[in-house]
């Protein structure tokens, strides 16, 4: 899931803070009309109006994300290739119970940089007994590099963070270690512990990879190391939220990934899979991977959405991703501020540099200025001249705080109807038994973890898609570093061990 204009942006990363932004910008004199509006402003309010307009998600605008999000569900469950959606097949068909016992390892790949986890379970009377985990950069020639160069040096970090192994972690006897291996990019999985990498997202441009087993990849990566280490599931963030959020709460059925980019999966009825061929689960369920970011149908999108798309390394592609992920709610706000700065005189008569450089402005400084609440607005002004050189006066600062707001409204918001439609589509599956009882969405990610606004806007659509009633019984719950654990856990899961 990955959007990039020339070079791509590197990955930013919340939370969200005001400390960072510490210089006072210059004080604009504001020259009015007789109507008591700024000059600057009532020139920039057509292109706010507009935006507004073009934004907008009323309730029939998100019943057909929802019933569209529903049919392609169906479709892309039907043959490859049948929607935008891929719904890939997990092959997790058995979930973390909280019998699970021994030292599990996870590795967690999905950016810029990636995590390497362990825990020690100890069934259910003791849970998680203790967890540690390192994070590690990796570097932009590795990111541009060979597939064994790539490879080789994660294995490397993964052998140096087992040798530091002690304490309450207790590998038992006659063992091999065991890893999750969370893999955050297009993957054809072929079982729970194999899968062909489809293509890189996300900046990543490795070469060797593509068509080819990350399992195996990796396996041999950490032969050539001397780890005496297996993967023992191959997940992707969104399906390891899902197993770390259901190992504390069995009503879990849905997992979403707010953060730099965005996705989704479910719990499904295999026999609701009519691609799914000669694959025997005993549970019959199994966690279907949506890859929403690719839905496309009916979103409300702006001449701005539409700009930002035909410079991307993937026009066309990812719309959903384009409109509610981390990675672009900032470069759209940018984009209009360059349009509002370029027909009026908002922010003064020249327009700087880094204003027009793509990806300057990101999504924790639009929350930020969305959550100032001061009379004149000293934060918001604050971030606009570090962050992008521009002077502001209220009235600019004001109307940037609005454009901020109809970008992060319209995410949250068709974010919701997504998940409404999600919910819809195992409903009506189910004949009733969803929507009857309690059921949990976990979510996860920076985006919807340190964005207040945000994720008021998403609840606030699925309560009015559902109606007071149903939504009653529908629990959206953050679930914390859920794909850390859950990959442990399913490394678990899978043991070729007994607990």
């Amino acid at each position: 899931m990955s959007f990039a204009v020339n070079s791509p942006p590197a990955v930013r990363h919340f939370p969200l803070s005001r400390s960072s932004v510490c210089r006072t910008p210059r004080v604009t004199m504001v020259a009015r009309s007789t109507t008591g509006v700024s000059v600057s402003t009532a020139a920039a309010l057509p292109i706010l109006t507009k935006l507004q307009n073009d934004c907008a998600t009323p309730l029939p605008v998100l019943r057909h994300v929802a019933d569209a999000m529903a049919t392609d569900m169906r479709a892309g469950l039907a043959v490859d290739g049948g929607s935008d959606l891929k719904m890939i097949l997990s092959y997790v068909d058995s979930l973390p119970t909280g019998n699970e016992r021994g030292l599990f390892y996870a590795l967690d790949l999905g950016g810029t940089n990636f995590r390497v986890l362990r825990t020690q379970l100890g069934g259910k009377e003791e849970r998680v007994i203790d967890t540690e985990f390192e994070q590690v950069s990796i570097p932009q020639d590795i990111m541009f590099g060979t597939s064994e160069e790539l490879f080789d040096f994660i294995a490397s970090a993964l052998a140096n963070f087992v040798k530091k192994e002690g304490g309450k972690f207790v590998l038992q006897k006659d063992r091999s270690r065991e890893t999750g291996f969370t893999f955050s990019f297009p993957v054809k999985q072929t079982s729970i512990d194999s899968g062909i990498l489809m293509k890189w997202t996300k900046g990543f441009a490795v070469s060797g990879t593509p068509g080819k087993d990350i399992v195996a990849c990796l396996n041999e990566a950490m032969g050539r190391q001397g780890l005496n280490m297996r993967v023992s599931a191959l997940v992707n963030d969104t399906v390891a939220t899902l197993a770390g959020a259901r190992y504390w709460d069995d009503d879990v059925m849905v997992a979403v990934i707010l953060g730099t980019g965005t996705n989704a999966c479910y719990v499904e009825s295999v026999d609701a899979i009519p691609k799914l061929q000669g694959h025997k689960s005993i549970s019959g369920k199994t966690i279907v991977n949506t890859e929403w970011g690719a839905f496309s149908n009916g979103l409300p999108l702006t001449e701005f959405d539409r700009e930002m798309d035909a410079e991307s390394i993937n026009p066309g592609e990812q719309l959903f991703e384009k409109t509610i992920s981390g990675m672009y709610l900032g470069e759209i706000v940018r984009r209009v501020l360059v349009r509002m700065a370029e027909e009026s005189s908002l922010f003064g008569k020249d327009i700087p540099k880094r204003l027009r450089t793509p990806f300057t402005l990101g999504t924790p400084n639009i929350s930020s200025m969305q959550q100032d609440t001061s009379d004149d607005l000293e934060a918001v002004g604050s971030i606009l001249y570090e962050v992008t050189g521009m002077d502001s006066n209220l009235d600019s600062r004001k109307m940037v705080v609005e454009v901020c707001d109809t970008i992060a409204k319209r995410g949250g918001r068709l974010a919701g109807a997504g998940i409404v439609g999600i919910l819809q589509k195992m409903e009506e599956d189910s004949k009733g038994i969803v929507f009857g009882k309690r059921t949990v969405v976990a979510m996860d990610g920076g985006l919807y973890e340190h964005h207040p606004q945000y994720k008021r806007y998403l609840k606030d659509a699925v309560k009015e898609l559902l109606g007071p009633e149903i939504s009653s019984n529908v629990v959206i719950e953050h679930s914390k570093d859920g794909s850390g654990i859950g990959a442990a856990l399913l490394a678990a899961t899978n043991s070729i061990y007994e607990h």
